[in-house]
């Protein structure tokens, strides 16, 4: 019988050897999903769900509220599941097909370069894999809620992947982003009631004024390039100065509607304490950056607006359990 060390040095192995072996593919395999999934998630800018998220919340809360006749204020476990899904699904599909209509675009704009699909990051074939997944969950989700939500949510969708091809044709493309987020506080409200009333709508417009203030001002910085290219936007129409106009009314316009549901509802005082801070931050929002100095966009878009949402969500919750 060969010795161990001979059939070492014949280029063999021992039974013991290879099982001794890491399994190196299998960790590998793993690295490269890892990364993956960390480029999906950077390139539709998952963190900005904290946007959309605490609206959404807000609308299941109140349908909860005002639909259960005071015998159950909350939604269910099931509920607040699926409507989570549901909204990362719609959000998910939403930031993935704007990646991939205006990939020709960023791919000229020097702030927007180094994008994933842009920059090689990511392919398209991975990218339209995320929008088909991301679809198919939200789908699921809105099934499992009820059978409007199931109704409505390929008209969500469309409208989601309409959203992005407004900036080649119309100066409104900001305000019809704004609408693209409001659609979170009334499909929740659809998830939980299985109805849309008026009520929902109007918290949706207001969302739909503060998000469109944001993304007025967020985009002030890309002003030159629209220009240059002909693209639309309330800054390529009206001007810097005038953009941050539109802003401050908007962002006016969308306090006074969440008061008006406030009153229409009869929310306890809490709710109130809510959008006098969400007023004082957006108050804020507007010192921080002005059409000479855009240096704090970044704070006045991310931190400011994430605190708005939250505060009124939390101050929602707070009403609704005193």
């Amino acid at each position: 019988m060969r010795s161990r060390r001979s059939l070492m040095q014949d280029g063999g192995s021992t039974e013991y050897e290879r099982s001794s072996n890491p399994p190196v593919r299998g960790a590998q395999d793993g690295q490269k999903m890892g990364r993956k999934m960390g480029l999906f998630l950077d390139a539709i800018k998952f963190h900005e769900s904290i946007f959309a998220l605490p609206f959404a919340y807000t609308g299941m809360i109140l349908a909860a509220w005002t639909e259960s006749e005071a015998v159950r204020w909350y939604p269910t476990l099931h509920q607040f599941i699926w409507i989570t899904v549901a909204m990362v699904g719609a959000r998910t599909v939403g930031m993935a097909a704007n990646r991939i209509i205006d990939r020709h675009i960023d791919a000229q704009n020097p702030r927007n370069a180094s994008r994933h699909l842009p920059s090689g990051k990511l392919s398209m074939r991975d990218m339209t894999l995320l929008t088909l997944v991301a679809f198919a969950v939200l789908i699921f989700a809105a099934y499992q809620l009820n059978t409007l939500a199931l109704a409505l949510a390929p008209v969500a969708v469309a409208y989601l992947i309409f959203y992005p091809y407004t900036k080649r044709f119309t100066w409104a493309s900001n305000l019809l982003l704004g609408w693209a987020l409001a659609i979170a506080p009334s499909a929740a409200w659809i998830g939980v009631a299985g109805s849309l009333p008026w009520q929902s709508v109007l918290l949706s417009l207001a969302v739909a004024l503060w998000a469109g203030s944001f993304d007025i001002l967020y985009h002030t910085q890309d002003y030159d390039f629209q220009k240059q290219t002909g693209l639309h936007s309330i800054a390529s129409r009206f001007g810097v100065v005038g953009a941050f106009w539109w802003a401050r009314v908007m962002d006016g316009l969308a306090l006074i509607a969440l008061i008006v549901l406030g009153v229409w509802l009869a929310i306890g005082w809490p709710y109130y304490i809510g959008i006098a801070l969400a007023a004082g931050f957006l108050i804020y929002k507007h010192r921080l950056v002005s059409p000479d100095d855009l240096s704090s966009l970044g704070m006045a878009f991310f931190r400011i607006n994430a605190y708005v949402s939250t505060t009124m969500f939390t101050a929602t919750l707070i009403a609704v359990l005193i």
